[in-house]
């Protein structure tokens, strides 16, 4: 029987103990939390706000829905809804304190304070009762979680009936041609950039690594069914490198 302390994932191109993974991912925001949003800036030329918006646009916000926003950093999805949700309510939960206290430091964060909660939590595990929430969103996150499945049926457990999950993240080109020149400049630009900005390449450099471990948009379309979604779809983003997951519990 294999111990379950063996099992191991990656950590961008490294493999390392399950058990470690958390840790490392949680070192790595921790460490670029303070310029997290200037560089989401800076390496996508601000298209990182058009995609975010285009998840709006097909969540189509409805009045006093309750969001549960996963990895939620410094709140950008979450102001968003808020934004559209007349009545709304929204947790952002991460498990990077210091992302927290960045998002809680915008403007936006005073003006929504009554409709809006901040949490420390695992993705895994969240700290919440069952069928809590109407929509849950994760952007950009779910590939730095351990066991992606875990978090995929915790998101189908916090649901209500008829919630809807939505979910933001980097994803595959269906061109390799294309995919070649994106992938040089990840691996070039990014890392080199997160180093002038922030001081810390290493981060940048596993950021970029784990987005080409992140399965393609068919493969994940079926984890998520596998969690128990239905009605799963899925739309690509700049012609695929980011996508936009959909899935219902019925």
């Amino acid at each position: 029987m294999t111990d379950p302390s063996d099992k191991t994932t990656h950590f961008g191109n490294r493999e390392v103990p399950e058990s470690e993974k958390a840790g490392l991912v949680h070192g790595v925001f921790s460490s670029v939390a303070g310029r997290y949003d200037l560089m989401n800036d800076l390496m996508s030329g601000g298209i990182h706000r058009l995609w975010k918006d285009a998840m709006m646009d097909w969540l189509a916000p409805r009045p006093s829905q309750r969001l549960l926003d996963v990895a939620g950093g410094t709140g950008d999805i979450a102001f968003r809804f808020l934004k559209r949700a007349r009545g709304g309510s929204a947790v952002v939960c991460d498990m990077t304190e210091a992302m927290l206290v960045e998002g809680r430091k915008r403007a936006e964060a005073a003006r929504l304070a009554d409709s809006l909660d901040w949490v420390v939590g695992d993705a895994m595990s969240l700290p919440f009762p069952d069928r809590s929430f109407d929509v849950y969103t994760i952007s950009f996150g779910i590939r730095n979680v351990t066991r992606i499945a875990d978090a995929l049926s915790e998101a189908f457990r916090v649901l209500r009936p008829g919630g809807r999950l939505m979910v933001l993240e980097f994803s595959q080109l269906p061109v390799p041609g294309m995919q070649w020149l994106y992938d040089r400049y990840s691996y070039n630009v990014i890392p080199t950039m997160g180093k002038v900005v922030t001081g810390d390449r290493d981060s940048y450099q596993y950021l970029v690594e784990s987005i080409r471990k992140f399965p393609d948009q068919e493969s994940f379309a079926a984890m998520i069914r596998a969690a128990g979604f239905e009605q799963v779809s899925y739309r690509n983003l700049t012609m695929g490198v980011a996508a936009l997951h959909s899935g219902w519990k019925i």
